[in-house]
């Protein structure tokens, strides 16, 4: 067991032990490494302007990826190589993102430029054709990277004017043998980190965690940390005991069985949108808005799952699929419906031991219906103020079968079985929906926050039935 948490940055290997390995990448990057470049705005992960590149060992290569340095702590980072905006030259000389960005004059303040610059490079360096660059490829590769006083022609000027073929590549500029060979070797030794009261724990297997939480129910679980990690920082939330279960293995595939998607605990949000591109497609496009690409390079499906938050943008989408949640505790692995997992706000079934270690996705077939909804003040990165889901088989013009959840107006997901057992072998028909919309409002308990009233909340409850109607008839209508 070690002691010590190991990490490479910008090549050259760093021991954090103590109470170091319990600052936020950004700070220990910024204050113990003097690597400025990287800027702190919101620590919480919404500005992008603390973006590095992440290198995870994946097969036989290190796979880099853009993540929040804000909102990833020391801990969560063992056994991996971080690429900060000092560590993009080559022999002094600016890559070409940087000199597009000199050239273009996409910078004015320069705040965010950092930020703006390592996302870009990261997508540049893992392009994998030398195509003519679009505008909306680099639209979609700084979305979490805002820019208050540049504005963003500039920017996308200097994206689109980047020649793929010249970015150098990763291991072309920092040779992966050497970190490769440490990483295998101190990844088969679990970590403990105690300082000042606290405790850090990475275990090596399953079993080892679930042991481990067995001894300590009291444990915070983190894998991506896009939750509480912002928690740490915005709310003094400091847990005196964490486990990360992040890259544990087994739990980083995806496989296919039938029409049955098993998605393990590990799984990122962005591999997943990738995985559901043509299976699922409205997931693919509600997970293309979920999030940035640092958040979605770091949160998973599983930490959506355990936040069991009443307006978690999967979770409905889950509710009406009958997907299924894998709890390993000590006696043993079991699989539960999502619909009888929570118990209450933010509580589950699961006892002190047990881990989420699979999510099975039944896959919407041919014949079925399937639409979700979020309403949210901005339509890409933010906060819903109410979600819906729907899933539906039409036998001609009658309704065979319909499943309705909504989030947002409760103190969980909620599905509505009195609205199903009312449209379920009746006809497509508004006048049916518009009813079901008073039976809807009879089933949920919406409140009113900062987000929207209660009274918005129920308009959105009944009209999101029409919608769904309208849709399945063929029309695109608004909310």
């Amino acid at each position: 067991m070690r002691d010590e948490l190991l990490l490479y940055i910008n090549s050259r290997p760093v021991n954090v032990g103590g109470g170091q390995a319990f600052v936020p990448l950004s700070d220990y990057l910024r204050y113990q490494r003097q690597k400025t470049g990287t800027k702190v705005v919101c620590a919480e992960g919404d500005c992008g302007a603390c973006t590095v590149l992440l290198g995870r060992l994946e097969g036989d290569s290190l796979v880099y990826q853009p993540v929040n340095s804000c909102i990833q702590y020391l801990y969560q980072l063992d056994c991996t190589h971080v690429i900060t905006i000092e560590g993009l030259t080559e022999g002094g000389k600016l890559n070409p993102v940087q000199e597009a960005m000199v050239t273009c004059h996409g910078a004015q303040c320069g705040y965010c430029t950092p930020g703006m610059v390592v996302a870009m490079s990261g997508y540049f360096m893992t392009r994998q054709d030398s195509q003519p660059v679009e505008s909306q490829e680099i639209r979609d590769a700084l979305t979490g990277n805002l820019c208050r006083c540049t504005g963003y022609e500039a920017i996308l000027k200097a994206g689109c004017a980047v020649e793929p073929s010249e970015m150098p590549a990763f291991q072309q500029m920092y040779p992966q043998k050497g970190m490769i060979r440490a990483f295998r070797q101190h990844q088969a030794e679990s970590v403990r980190l105690e300082a000042e009261g606290r405790v850090f724990y990475k275990p090596v297997s399953v079993e080892d965690a679930v042991r481990f939480k067995h001894e300590h129910p009291e444990t915070t679980l983190i894998s991506g940390g896009t939750d509480v990690s912002v928690f740490c920082n915005k709310r003094n939330f400091e847990p005196a005991i964490l486990m990360s279960i992040a890259n544990l293995p087994g739990l980083d595939t995806i496989e296919r069985d039938g029409d049955t998607l098993a998605v393990g605990s590990g799984v990122t949000l962005s591999r997943l949108e990738n995985e559901v591109r043509t299976l699922i497609p409205e997931l693919h496009q509600l997970l293309n808005v979920f999030g940035s690409p640092q958040i979605k390079n770091a949160g998973t499906l599983a930490g959506n799952i355990a936040n069991g938050s009443p307006i978690g943008d999967t979770l409905p989408f889950l509710f009406v699929m009958g997907a299924e949640v894998e709890l390993t505790g000590m006696s043993g692995s079991r699989r539960i419906d999502i619909n009888q997992l929570y118990t209450g706000y933010k509580r589950m079934v699961a006892s002190g031991d047990e881990i989420i270690t699979r999510i099975f996705i039944h896959l919407p077939q041919p014949e079925e219906t399937l639409k979700l909804y979020k309403v949210s003040r901005r339509s890409h990165l933010d906060i819903a103020t109410f979600m819906a889901a729907f899933r539906m088989t039409l036998r001609g013009n009658t309704i065979e079968r319909i499943r309705i959840a909504y989030g947002g107006v409760g103190p969980v997901i909620l599905r509505l079985p009195k609205t199903e057992a009312f449209l379920q072998g009746g006809a497509l028909s508004e006048a049916r929906f518009r009813q079901a919309g008073d039976i809807a409002l009879e089933e949920i308990t919406p409140m009113s926050d900062v987000r929207g009233s209660r009274d918005f909340r129920n308009q959105l409850a009944r009209n999101i039935l029409l919608k769904f109607y309208h849709e399945s008839c063929g029309a695109e209508v608004p909310v």
